[in-house]
């Protein structure tokens, strides 16, 4: 008995340790899922938290490559953006045609092992995106960059995303003869970036159903022979993840744009402004309502704004007329704030206003307040342009400028109804009272903080002086509606877009680099824009940027480049399209030769 229950204490501290172990080991394991759990968050807390645009030195490159928040909703993975010429070169091809080299397909299919070889695929991803017109830069080494001028770089999600910014449209070349490698000009219209061709290639690009897509493994392989050297969490979980919502991403992108695969193509330089306005602002179904060009050649009125991109030069000058008030903006005048046509200019490179980078925007719109055009590159006849300059004064002066310095005119900045001017009319009509009253809503009560802030460059952005706007339990119910008015004042909602009945007269600052000419940019020339309509061209061809000294334009006769590449074919019969009025008595059509050369001549000192 007794050696029996000498047997018991020693079992039960066996069993004691065996318990004691147990309970450790368990603290162990939950330990070690807390640490794993914690390096976990932290890392995706350090992967996905971050929120932050790629920034410049000066306003030059921020005006090129800053962000103004649609990198943020719709960015595009960077390496996605890459890859996407590569893996849908047949879809680039489908749409640009013989812009694209004859053997470029073939070239993206031929995968080489060398150490340049990551080098080479991304030339050809490059050479995919000047299909298109976008524009590239070279470093210090003579290197291109990888990404085009007009597009930014955010770390976002975990991913460095890129998409178009203010630049797209407002930054060209000009070249004085086929071997010149050009000139870089900043403000003004992109006319050889065709963003028609560019959204037809996302929307085919990155939807599902399209026979051209490559599956998604493609991508990552494709991703991985530019150079991204990605991890195993990337290429197996990030990058598929990404690739998926790239889906979405086009999905947003073509619910807003996908009204331009309906209309005439645009052409390079070009765009509708206002359509997607009503999508943003009331919900319009272009599905259900806009014919489709391509099968029915037949359109809606309202539903065709096809304008050519305007100049962004000296915007400050812009902000008073002879009245005192601000010029009227847009090609039909419907608005007559910088700031609010600078807002809405925004929203077209996908900054929606929960995303939009207010302080970004208000440095380039400062900047823009004092940036000039370049003098015209070529030797002027001052004799000649002196002779032309009281012919300017007499016929063009009041409506559009003393000069292309002094903005002074009795009808500068306001608005020529359409029975007097009779130019093509439809971005006149696509502008609604209904889409005016919409538009009002945007941006309600998204606080304006007009506060001082550092811009690139070492400039610091002047707010307005901000009223007062507090409202108080000692008011009068008159005093206080009077202080929310003022509190309303101090947001960004749009409050000065309202209908027209013509299209308002614009100073012509820069004149020689804006063609072609009238909103819709349906004469090529300036010496073509002092003809009657009947000697205007009816066709001719944009897209080319070697400049035409005699007639004050590019040229567009020829139907190709020097190389074989097509340019774009525009014409006039196509809605949209119409190079009928500005012509008659007043506005010089009717002039003796002499004189018109006189008037061009002094129209190159702009």
């Amino acid at each position: 008995m007794q050696a029996q229950t000498g047997k018991n204490p020693d079992n039960a501290t066996v069993h004691g340790k065996w318990w004691r172990w147990i309970g450790r080991g368990l603290k162990l394991v939950i330990l070690l899922v807390f640490l794993f759990v914690l390096t976990i968050a932290a890392y995706a807390a350090f992967r996905f938290l971050p929120n932050r645009a790629v920034t410049y030195d000066n306003m030059e490159d921020h005006f090129k490559y800053g962000t103004t928040g649609g990198d943020q909703v719709t960015g595009i993975p960077y390496w996605i953006w890459q890859a996407m010429p590569l893996v849908c070169a047949d879809t680039l091809k489908n749409i640009v045609g013989d812009r694209l080299a004859p053997d470029y397909l073939d070239r993206v299919t031929s995968y080489g092992t060398g150490p340049d070889e990551p080098a080479k695929q991304r030339a050809l991803s490059r050479e995919g995106y000047k299909a298109i017109g976008f524009l590239y830069e070279k470093d210090e080494n003579g290197q291109e960059l990888n990404l085009p001028i007009g597009l930014s770089k955010r770390r976002a999600l975990g991913l460095d995303r890129t998409y178009i910014n203010c630049a797209i449209c407002h930054t060209s070349t000009v070249r004085k003869a086929p071997e010149d490698p050009g000139e870089l000009v900043l403000g003004m219209p992109a006319n050889l970036f065709s963003l028609y061709d560019f959204e037809q290639f996302i929307f085919q690009c990155g939807k599902d159903g399209n026979p051209t897509r490559i599956p998604q493994i493609d991508f990552v392989s494709e991703i991985e022979s530019l150079g991204g050297d990605l991890g195993l969490i990337d290429r197996y979980i990030v990058y598929p993840l990404a690739i998926s919502t790239l889906r979405d991403i086009v999905q947003v992108l073509e619910n807003v744009g996908g009204f331009s695969t309906r209309q005439p193509n645009w052409g390079p330089g070009r765009n509708d402004t206002f359509t997607n306005n009503k999508i943003f602002s009331f919900g319009y179904d272009w599905r259900k309502h806009i014919p489709d060009w391509n099968k029915t050649k037949e359109v809606n009125a309202e539903d065709i704004g096809i304008v050519d991109w305007p100049s962004t030069w000296l915007q400050g000058p812009r902000k008073t007329r002879s009245d005192g008030k601000p010029m009227q903006l847009h090609w039909d005048g419907n608005n007559d704030r910088v700031e609010e046509r600078n807002l809405n200019a925004s929203m077209a490179t996908s900054a929606l206003p929960p995303a939009i980078d207010h302080e970004s925007i208000e440095c380039i719109e400062q900047w823009l307040e004092t940036l000039e055009p370049p003098a015209y590159p070529f030797d002027i006849d001052m004799d000649l342009a002196k002779q032309g300059e009281p012919v300017y004064r007499q016929y063009c002066a009041d409506c559009h400028g003393l000069n292309g310095r002094d903005f002074t005119g009795k009808y500068v900045g306001f608005v020529t109804p359409i029975n007097e001017v009779k130019t093509d009319r439809y971005r006149l009509d696509n502008y609604t009272e209904e889409l005016a009253l919409n538009m009002a809503a945007t941006f309600a009560g998204k606080e304006r903080k007009q506060e001082r802030h550092d811009c690139p460059g070492g400039a610091v952005y002047e707010p307005p002086v901000a009223q007062e706007a507090t409202i108080t339990d000692d008011m009068n119910s008159a005093e206080k509606r009077l202080t929310a008015m003022r509190a309303e004042e101090n947001t960004y909602r749009y409050k000065h877009y309202r209908k027209t009945n013509g299209y308002a007269n614009a100073p012509l600052d820069g004149i020689w680099l804006r063609a072609p000419y009238l909103h819709n940019g349906s004469i090529p020339t300036l010496r073509d824009l002092l003809e009657p309509v009947y000697n205007r061209p009816t066709e001719f061809y944009r897209g080319n940027n070697i400049y035409d000294p005699i007639n004050v334009g590019f040229l567009s006769a020829e139907s190709h480049s020097a190389d074989g590449k097509p340019f774009f074919k525009f014409e006039i019969e196509i809605p949209g399209n119409g190079n009928q009025g500005h012509e008659g008595l007043k506005y010089g059509t009717l002039l003796p030769q002499d004189k018109k050369q006189a008037l061009l001549e002094y129209l190159k000192t702009f």
